[in-house]
This record gives structure tokens, C-alpha cells and sequence, in this order.
């Protein structure tokens, strides 16, 4: 039997998804929901941004031995964090990387080691759902044509640029040009501003990624708001996506008649 899994839930349907299939496993689990974000549903205890003593001991009274984030946040600032004790003792080693400019990754990649230097082990949620993961080629029945190929193969460059400079891991392109590139503000938000109808959106990990949090993600919703937009379709990087839901986001581009492919980068 698989160690006790605590869930670390932000927004989004991500950490329902890892509640199922604890449950499906057989496995015991317990969620600790970030208060303003998880859904109170599935919480068994709720907690704040900074409480790490708080959160420490909860887990270690659960007995848990692996720990996934998941789920969507916004970046704190530092005035908006109440820490505890424990939370002073580690802001005090991260506080550098919280500031204005400072990768996500750098910031992520610090709080996963906090979490070990207490004795656990940080998992991806891929570890705990193998079949999250886009699979390579298409996701329904439809197919990127040459033009589209064209797109996502810049796209790809243009993704991996993007996030080697820690700024996002999704681009828009047309005909060859990129549209608009992600921001702090999340896919939906660059498909709000920048879709345009026959454009690709393409999303891809950046190099730097810490992948057992933060790879990129698409579910219905993308699929739904890319069709509102009138977008050709989606590209996500084979291996290195999260689907949410793969035969809902097949469904729902077949639905649109778009298509979303799994490619190499």
C-alpha cells in the first residue's frame, strides 16, 4: 500500500482529481486546503499562507509520508503572509526569493525543500495519476493541419523562451506570428486578450521547470474558452502537460470542432 498522501489544495480541479484516486487506490490521504482557493468540499483542515508549523504538524498527525501541491494560486506578497513560528524560521531562508522578479520555480523549488528538510517527500501529482499526463498525438478525432503544424512549431520556441525567463508557459500564434504570451494572470486570461479565430495556443514546460509543481495544465475550460475565442486549436507539450480530465477535453474539442495534440518539443 502506497504511504498516506497529503494534498496541498489550491484552486481548480486538480486536487479533486488526486481525492479520487487515493480513494480508487485505496490509499489514505488528507487535504489541507489554502483558505481563499480549495474548494470546501474537499478540505479536511484549512490553512493559511505562512502557517508551516501548523501545516508540518497536521500532516505528521496524519501520518503522512508524501506530499503533492496542487491546485492554482496567486503569488503572495509579503505583507499578505501570517506566519507562525515555523513560517518566520523559513521566510527568514526564503524571504529573497518572494521578492518582485524572482522565477516562480526558484520560489517553488524552495518550498519543496522546506517540506523535505521536515522529513517528507515531495511528489508530482503524474506520481500519484499517471494518466494525467498529455499523452503524444491528438486528443479527439481532429488533427492540426500544415498551417497549424507551422504554428505550434514556433509556438514551442516562443513557449520555451517564455519560460526560460520564468514569465509563463503558454503562447497564442497566427499565420506564423505570436499573438500574446502568457502572464501572471493564466491562460484563460491570455485566450481572453489574445485569441483570435484560426489561431494555435501552445503551452509547453519551461526548462527550469520544477515539475512536481506548476506544470502546465489545460482541462474542459481551456478547451471551452479557446472555442469562444475561435482558435484552430491546442498544442501542450507530450509528457510534460497535465490534461484534467482527458476524455472531457477530447469530448469538448471534438464538441468545438478543434483540435488539442500532444507534441514533442
Amino acid at each position: 500500500m502506497p504511504p498516506t498522501l497529503g494534498i496541498i489544495a489550491g484552486a481548480g480541479a486538480l486536487p479533486g482529481l488526486l481525492v479520487a484516486a487515493a480513494r480508487a487506490q485505496g490509499r489514505g490521504f488528507t487535504v489541507l486546503g489554502i483558505t481563499g482557493f480549495a474548494d470546501p468540499a474537499l478540505v479536511d483542515h484549512w490553512i493559511h499562507m505562512g502557517e508551516a508549523g501548523r501545516v508540518f504538524d497536521l500532516l505528521k498527525a496524519a501520518d503522512v509520508k508524501d506530499v503533492v501541491l496542487a491546485g492554482g494560486l496567486r503569488r503572495p506578497a509579503l505583507s499578505d503572509i501570517k506566519p507562525d513560528l515555523k513560517g518566520v524560521e523559513i521566510l527568514a531562508r526564503i524571504a529573497a526569493r518572494l521578492m518582485p522578479g524572482v522565477g516562480d520555480d526558484t520560489l517553488l523549488s524552495a518550498v519543496i525543500a522546506e517540506f523535505e528538510r521536515e522529513g517528507f517527500r515531495v511528489v508530482g501529482a503524474d506520481q500519484v495519476l499517471s494518466e494525467l499526463l498529455a499523452p503524444a498525438g491528438r486528443l479527439g478525432t481532429r488533427a492540426p493541419d500544415a498551417g497549424a503544424l507551422a504554428d505550434i512549431t514556433i509556438g514551442l520556441d516562443a513557449a520555451r523562451s517564455l519560460g526560460a525567463a520564468g514569465k509563463g508557459q503558454a503562447v497564442i500564434v497566427l499565420a506564423g506570428a505570436v499573438l500574446g504570451t502568457e502572464d501572471v494572470q493564466g491562460t484563460d486570461a491570455l485566450i481572453a486578450r489574445h485569441g483570435q479565430p484560426g489561431a494555435v495556443l501552445v503551452k509547453a514546460k519551461k526548462p527550469q521547470q520544477e515539475r512536481r509543481a506548476d506544470l502546465p495544465t489545460i482541462g474542459p475550460a481551456t478547451v471551452e474558452n479557446a472555442a469562444r475565442a475561435g482558435l484552430k486549436g491546442i498544442a501542450v507539450e507530450a509528457g510534460h502537460t497535465l490534461v484534467l480530465g482527458r476524455a472531457e477535453v477530447a469530448a469538448a474539442a471534438d464538441a468545438a470542432g478543434l483540435f488539442v495534440v500532444g507534441v514533442s518539443a
